[in-house]
Order: C-alpha cells, then sequence, then structure tokens
C-alpha cells in the first residue's frame, strides 16, 4: 500500500521509515553490536546472529536505507557503523512525536523502567 506523502509531514514520512527499518529483532540486534564496536564488517556481524550472509546483507541494506548506519568500502570489505547523527535525530523526533500524544512529557513518570 503506497502512501500519499502529500497528507504527511516529512517528519512524520521520515520517522516512518526509521519505524519500519527497526521493525525486526535482527535489526536491532544488529545496531545493538554495532554501539558495541567501533565499525564492523559484515562478515563478523554474520557469526553473531542466527541468520545467514545474505540474511544479514539484506538487514544491513534496510538500515542503511534508512540512514540508521553508514557503510564504507574498504577493500573487499564493508566496515559498517552506527550514524550517529541519524540516530540523535531520529531519537528527538520519536521523542516529540510521544510528548505531541501525551504519554511521556515531563512529570508523567509511573516509575518504571526498561531494559533493551
Amino acid at each position: 500500500m503506497k502512501t500519499n506523502p502529500a497528507l504527511f509531514t516529512e517528519n512524520l514520512v521520515e520517522l516512518a521509515g526509521i519505524a519500519k527499518a527497526l521493525a525486526h529483532p535482527g535489526r536491532l540486534r544488529i545496531l545493538e553490536i554495532l554501539a558495541q564496536e567501533e565499525s564492523c564488517i559484515c562478515g563478523d556481524i554474520v557469526g553473531r546472529l542466527p541468520f545467514s550472509q545474505s540474511t544479514v546483507s539484506q538487514h544491513l541494506r534496510e538500515l542503511k536505507r534508512a540512514g540508521l548506519i553508514i557503510g564504507e568500502v574498504s577493500g573487499p570489505r564493508t566496515c559498517y557503523g552506527l550514524n550517529q547523527e541519524a540516530l540523535r535525530r531520529a531519537q528527538n523526533r520519536f521523542t516529540t512525536l510521544f510528548v505531541g500524544v501525551g504519554c511521556c512529557g515531563e512529570g508523567t513518570t509511573t516509575g518504571e523502567t526498561y531494559e533493551l
């Protein structure tokens, strides 16, 4: 189903793309791995996940398409790392979105903590 971008702000369209990229636990795990390492080669990531090389490559492609990671070619390999600026921007936009719907504003702490 195609979305008419004229009906939504640019921020919402970008957030939807990021949310889609984050909608798979394997991709979230890749982000965790990259957060632990300064950079990582695809083969190193494959060794830490229960997926084939081609599946990991597809997940990396989705994360890169969303702008959450960067890939730098180094000879025959591609080294991946987090796009810190894009992640900060996404965090700020999600925070703004959720504050806007009244669930995460100041003073609404329930005392619950969540671990990822």
